[in-house]
């Protein structure tokens, strides 16, 4: 069963559910007031476990380095994107442009790798 999870293709589908759900539960830490509410406490601890448990998968596979650019560099980019979407956080050129390059970043180094 392990070895399956070694295949680099299924890794990067499985950084990806990683990225999204890191971003899912950065949003319920934001959206339900921080670790004070339950039943939300739990969503987040189990959010949390599953990333966690992806990101070993993905590590069998792929260079550290590579995964953990992308995973946080994507969930940065996503979260600051929904902030200014759903939660009214500030849109400004600059940081706009900092998204980009941050995008930039992380496809540069996927073709690297």
């Amino acid at each position: 069963m392990i070895h399956f999870f070694s295949n680099p293709s299924l890794a990067w589908w499985l950084l990806l559910l990683a990225t999204i759900g890191e971003t899912l539960w950065f949003i319920a830490l934001k959206k339900w007031g921080g670790f004070e509410l339950w039943p939300w406490n739990l969503i987040q601890y189990i959010l949390v476990f599953i990333n966690i448990s992806l990101l070993s998968f993905v590590l069998k596979s792929l260079p550290a380095g590579t995964v953990y650019a992308f995973w946080t560099g994507a969930s940065a980019i996503a979260i600051a994107i929904l902030g200014m979407w759903f939660f009214g956080d500030p849109i400004s050129i600059g940081r706009i442009v900092f998204i980009a390059v941050t995008v930039i970043g992380i496809v540069g180094l996927q073709l690297t790798s």
